[in-house]
């Protein structure tokens, strides 16, 4: 079994490396990454199968326009809204989280498809180069 491929959307952030990001490739979940409404859609669109949306409520991102499309499209991929803002909401999310700890989004993640780490029929390759 594969593992689980999240849509991850937020805006850019100023280190070039998102924290939400590594902490859940860290987790061994695969991570497609948007910083930008345009962004989410056109990745959804070439990749409709992700296992689930996070879509993160700061400025520059429209949460509902995201999670509206994706909804339009399917009703099976589950949507997790994180904000640091204390009632910030997206109304077609499944989950709405009010933090700003990179950890959380990964609880809920892990609530919903499980971790990872434990999938069984999971190699790890080991490539040498001669």
């Amino acid at each position: 079994m594969p593992r689980p491929t999240l849509l991850v959307a937020e805006p850019e952030p100023p280190q070039a490396l998102s924290v939400r990001k590594l902490v859940l490739e860290t987790a061994k979940f695969n991570v497609l990454t948007a910083h930008s409404n345009r962004e989410a859609v056109d990745i959804f669109r070439l990749f409709p199968n992700v296992s689930m949306a996070v879509l993160v409520g700061e400025s520059g991102l429209d949460c509902d326009s995201i999670a509206k499309h994706i909804r339009a499209a399917t009703d099976k991929v589950p949507i997790a809204f994180v904000s640091g803002r204390i009632a910030a909401k997206c109304e077609y999310a499944d989950h709405n989280l009010q933090s700003g700890e990179p950890e959380r989004p990964l609880e809920i993640v892990r609530s919903l498809l499980g971790d990872p780490r434990e999938l069984k029929g999971e190699r790890n390759l080991v490539l040498t180069i001669e």
